[in-house]
């Protein structure tokens, strides 16, 4: 055997035939469970090399496990309703399901050229009626308990597109797709009462032991609680009232202006009367609305024409302002503005010229705006109170005289789950006149989309539709009509990974006994992007079915892992436009130039691969020319998961390079030894065999902790040490002894198994040769003796009279007295004990000798 007649293509090809018709990787029992999974991907047609990362990671911690012993759960599936299939098919001609089942059979193909232990038996697709049939149920359920409910939203509305865009679908006031200025309009919107669980998402973090903290931070910082005050106010000359919610009450005295947001009921009515608040309205309207855009942009807002009553200071008037910075959805949507405390506050009163007055001396000199601790000044009876004493003595003085009352509120809003789109599951309820919102009734479901529909671009090609949406009441058989939106695609998100513990039944999402089985998810694997909305929604969904009695599960994840992206650089041409990096070569000089004409080529900086900058790479290429096994490697080579790894060819070529090492490392091994003869272990080992089983062990020991601990640089790292180890225990080989037999088999042995997680196609084929018709992955994972893991030898140091002296390696087998001669026999030692008594010597294992003279 050498690496020439290594064929990575043929040979993985070979085995994923034969894996595929055997149901190689099904789960066996379930005395030990181990389930893992990566987020499903949307089947967009391609996988990129970031989806190839994801997998990988999920495949070596699946591989290992079931070398363990363990029953390993690791199903695939398809996110696969969503916008792109309605872009496609308006775009294409082309019928959604049409294209999304087409894209997802050439990724399949592409997932199982990559060699992943994935059980197919369970795909699933969640634009599958018989997935989302227990979706629907599920809703039906959450209506009954409350969870789920109507009301009017606000939504950003294409006048063009008859659509309503998500807010990343605003591009500078206007519609993505047309281009139109974006109109803000009220519609009856589905919603699930997300901020009831609240507190309880809240705290279930302090359980999430192994999630990243970053992650549990983002969602800590998402749900946003703060505790603070509520406080009523009066609008001078109306009966108009209108309350703040604030962290800070102990600023109330400070408070120069009140700030509304646009959405507030006040806004709403002044804008009637007051053209510039209707103007000023008009513009914000047509702003992006997401709350980076809101929290960063310039502070602007127009004056209301009416005042606000200070409730402590009785004559005060307050102008009350409309403005861009204060979130309608956030507290009550109107704050009082204290520009010598709050940094915004202090740069809004400067565009409008608005008083400052500070109400804290601090301790130590500040500058306006600050936050910090001090004593009340300028502010009645709090005076001469520290900050905190202050806050503790408003709010008992705001509930004495009922101007307000101690509040906590969220920052988290219920989850909108309507979209006015074709491709997603259809909401299970009909609007009748005469009875309101009705369920469809269960023996009705599911209730399935309409496959003949016009997609023109404009609308809801389901509220469009001549008859679908058209029906009798279930109640009163009056005629009536469907609800027309569909779901949200994190709906189908939030809940498909119980879904694979049975997927095939047709009577319950899941039986009990499948989720006590397999529930929780052991390890999730996925991007760092769905920190915050796929994982809390997902997270909510599982208190929300506990609450509707399907299990008793809160917590659906219970190790978390978020891998960095996949980088490259990008490759621009003299016009300005982006390359791919097959079209362009590298010159003798180290610049870069256009393959086709030879012109200049300027190389950007790394950033994530998207098709958008053409610094893509074609994961079918990289297979047909180095083969998955090196691919693999690749993803998970050097750097940490958990970072951003950075592309190059370089990498890839020297990845391919240590697969066919690997491979020969076993064929220079099968021309010294049998892997077929049955050696007697010995009772004693030639001094390079126990160093060469010393390696064994230590790697076996540490590569177990590497991948149980996701660092899989370490684990190739490690893995190809151990390579290199028998490579040069090979040269040194002695074949009349049976030590050295025994301990190369042995390492081989472990190599070949370890290898397995990220390289199986080679690992198959390598273990095929000692044991044929043996998978890898049941091949049991090998076992350390704990006795290897200690060093042979030790250094000591050396002290006489309390100072050092030196040291001197040691036999950990040697006793004291050995020790001590090998002291006394080093000349140096020597010189300083000559002719002294020695009075005491005291030996500290592995740590130091201690004389005494």
């Amino acid at each position: 055997m050498n690496h020439h007649n290594y064929s990575p293509l043929s040979c993985e090809k070979k085995w994923q035939k034969i894996w595929q018709e055997s149901n190689a990787f099904e789960p066996c029992d379930h005395s030990k469970k181990m389930y893992v999974l990566e987020m499903f991907p949307y089947p967009s047609g391609q996988l990129h090399v970031g989806h190839v990362r994801n997998y990988a990671l999920g495949d070596v911690i699946a591989r290992f496990f079931q070398q363990k012993g363990y029953s390993v759960l690791h199903p695939m599936g398809w996110d696969a309703c969503g916008l792109p299939a309605e872009t496609a098919a308006l775009k294409q001609k082309v019928d959604p399901k049409d294209w999304t089942y087409r894209n997802a059979e050439n990724m399949r193909q592409q997932l199982q050229a990559l060699g992943l232990s994935l059980q197919w038996s369970r795909e699933l697709f969640s634009c599958d009626p018989s997935y989302y049939v227990h979706e629907q149920k599920m809703f039906l359920k959450f209506y009954e308990q409350g969870i789920a409910y109507r009301k009017q939203a606000e939504v950003n509305w294409d006048p063009v597109d008859h659509s309503v865009l998500a807010n990343e679908q605003v591009i500078q006031g206007r519609g993505w797709r047309s281009g139109a200025l974006v109109e803000k309009r009220l519609l009856d919107q589905w919603f699930f009462k997300i901020t009831d669980f609240a507190e309880e998402l809240l705290e279930g973090l302090q359980q999430l032991t192994q999630w990243p903290e970053h992650v549990k931070r983002m969602q800590e910082q998402w749900i946003g609680k703060s505790q603070g005050a509520c406080i009523q106010f009066g609008v001078w000359d109306t009966p108009l009232t209108f309350t703040t919610f604030t962290t800070t009450p102990e600023l109330l005295f400070g408070a120069t202006f009140f700030a509304l947001s646009i959405q507030h009921p006040l806004a709403v009515l002044w804008e009637k009367e007051n053209p510039k608040i209707a103007e000023f309205l008009k513009k914000q309207n047509c702003k992006d609305t997401s709350t980076r855009t809101a929290e960063t942009e310039e502070k602007e807002g127009v004056f209301s024409g009416y005042y606000g009553k200070h409730p402590f200071l009785g004559q005060n008037r307050i102008p009350i302002y409309i403005t861009n910075y204060v979130q309608g959805h956030y507290g009550t949507g109107a704050i009082f503005g204290c520009p010598a405390h709050d940094a915004r506050d202090f740069e809004f009163s400067r565009r409008y010229g608005l008083s400052v007055t500070s109400v804290i001396r601090p301790f130590e000199a500040q500058t306006v705006p600050f936050q910090s601790d001090g004593r009340m000044v300028d502010s009645e009876f709090l005076n001469g109170m520290t900050v905190s004493e202050a806050h503790h003595s408003m709010l008992r003085a705001l509930s004495k005289q009922s101007f307000g009352h101690p509040q906590t509120v969220y920052r988290l809003k219920d989850w909108c789950v309507s979209r006015q789109r074709y491709w997603g599951v259809p909401i299970p309820v009909i609007h009748c006149p005469s009875c309101g919102i009705v369920p469809v009734p269960l023996k009705d479901l599911p209730v399935i989309l309409p496959e003949d529909v016009m997609f023109e671009g404009k609308g809801n090609p389901l509220a469009a539709h001549p008859t679908w949406k058209h029906v009798l009441c279930p109640s009163c058989q009056a005629q009536a009509q469907r609800e027309t939106d569909t779901f949200d695609t994190f709906v189908e998100s939030s809940w498909y990974f119980a879904r694979f513990c049975d997927a095939h039944n047709t009577q319950e999402p899941f039986s009990k006994e499948s989720i006590e089985t397999w529930m929780p998810v052991d390890h999730y694997i996925g991007g760092v992007e769905h920190a915050i909305l796929h994982l809390l929604y997902a997270r909510f969904f599982s208190r929300a079915l506990k609450a509707c009695g399907y299990w008793d599960i809160e917590e659906p994840f219970q190790r978390l892992f978020t891998q960095g992206m996949v980088c490259h650089k990008t490759y621009t041409a003299q016009d300005g436009s982006y390359l791919y990096p097959e079209e362009i070569e590298k010159q003798e000089d180290g610049s870069y130039c256009r393959s086709s004409d030879r012109s200049p080529v300027t190389v950007g900086r790394s950033e994530k691969m998207s098709k958008s900058k053409s610094n893509v790479v074609s994961v079918d290429h990289m297979i047909k020319t180095y083969g998955a096994d090196t691919l693999r490697l690749f993803m998970l080579s050097d750097t940490p998961p958990e970072k951003d790894l950075e592309w190059s060819i370089e990498g890839i070529e020297g990845c391919w390079r240590c697969v066919h090492r690997f491979w020969n490392v076993f064929s220079e091994t099968q021309n010294k030894i049998s892997f077929h003869d049955h050696l007697k272990k010995p009772k004693n080992f030639s001094l390079i065999a126990k160093n060469l089983r010393r390696t064994t062990h230590r790697s076996i020991c540490f590569i177990e902790r590497a991948i149980k601990g996701y660092h899989l640089n370490k684990y190739i790292t490690l893995l190809r040490e151990l390579g290199n180890a028998i490579q040069d225990f090979q040269n040194d080989f002695q074949k009349d002894d049976d030590s050295s037999s025994w301990a190369l088999k042995e390492a081989v042995l472990a190599f070949i198994s370890m290898m397995a997680p990220v390289m199986p196609h080679l690992a198959q084929e390598l273990y095929n040769h000692i044991n044929p018709g043996v998978f890898i992955h049941s091949v049991k994972w090998p076992s350390y003796e704990e006795a290897l893991l200690q060093d042979e030898v030790v250094t000591l140091a050396v002290q006489i009279n309390g100072k050092s002296k030196g040291t001197i390696e040691v036999s950990i087998h040697e006793d004291e007295a050995e020790i001590l001669k090998k002291v006394l026999k080093v000349p140096k030692f020597q010189a300083v004990l000559n002719g002294k008594e020695m009075h005491r010597v005291i030996i500290i294992p592995h740590k130091i000798v201690s004389i005494v003279v």
